[in-house]
């Protein structure tokens, strides 16, 4: 479903990815761990688009860019609409209501009509959780309720594959769980995800495969059960003990 080949992304003279290579099939949960700096938001963004890649491949589903040609600017949109970005911070229009802010991504990138837009977001804001705070700005709301506002609003664009950046790392540590369950939620429902995560316990619970990434590069991929009690790669052990 999902492919990358040969990712490298450069910033001025700094190469933060220095060949990625990556396939996740329809419906698998892919946790990305490693240091800061190691590449992890960055590969992240750079499969939403929102940092177009040096050089190499990415296709989704039936949709190819080769970043080693001139890219038709016209594809960028079509393509980011097959991810849902979750971002760290909540990035919430703080004008407009949870509801509001489920609807603006139909209604405007879409252009569905409001009806419907309304329905879908009041339905994916009680499958987070969220039912009885439709009408909440985002300054009456914690920040995990926020972050699952962020959830649904992705969710509502109705992406092929979800991508979660560190989406609990603005979080007190009480909130971390009901954002976690959500996100557990979308897994058993067969929903293709990628976490960049130091959640260690959701990447063993719920994670098909996970990644570790170091300078920029795959360093070792694996089953939650391999990855944490039997890694092959010396940096992998190193960073395990410094984190358990």
């Amino acid at each position: 479903m999902i492919s990358i080949k040969g990712l490298h992304k450069k910033f001025d003279q700094l190469e933060v990815l220095k060949g990625i290579d990556l396939n996740v099939e329809k419906g698998k949960v892919i946790v990305i761990i490693g240091p800061s700096g190691s590449g992890k938001t960055t590969m992240l963004r750079c499969l939403n688009l929102l940092e177009e890649p040096t050089s190499g491949i990415i296709s989704i589903e039936d949709q190819v860019l080769d970043f080693s040609k001139k890219i038709d600017k016209k594809q960028i949109p079509v393509f980011r609409r097959l991810t849902g970005m979750v971002f760290q911070g909540y990035n919430l229009f703080p004008h407009k209501t949870a509801l509001e802010n489920v609807m603006e991504g139909p209604m405007t990138v879409k252009k569905e009509a409001r009806d419907a837009a309304r329905k879908r977001a009041e339905l994916l804001l009680k499958k987070v959780g969220l039912g009885d705070k439709l009408d909440f700005y985002p300054f009456q709301l914690s920040g995990g309720q926020q972050q699952r506002v962020g959830i649904a609003r992705a969710l509502a664009m109705e992406p092929k594959v979800m991508l979660f950046d560190e989406p609990t790392s603005a979080l007190d540590p009480e909130l971390v769980g009901e954002v976690l369950k959500v996100m557990k939620d979308l897994a058993d429902e067969g929903k293709t995800m990628i976490v960049v995560s130091h959640e260690m316990r959701f990447a063993q619970e719920v994670a098909d495969e996970v990644i570790f990434m170091d300078g920029g590069v795959i360093i070792e991929r694996g089953n939650p059960e391999q990855i944490f009690t039997n890694p092959k790669e010396e940096r992998t052990k190193q960073f395990l003990n410094l984190i358990q």
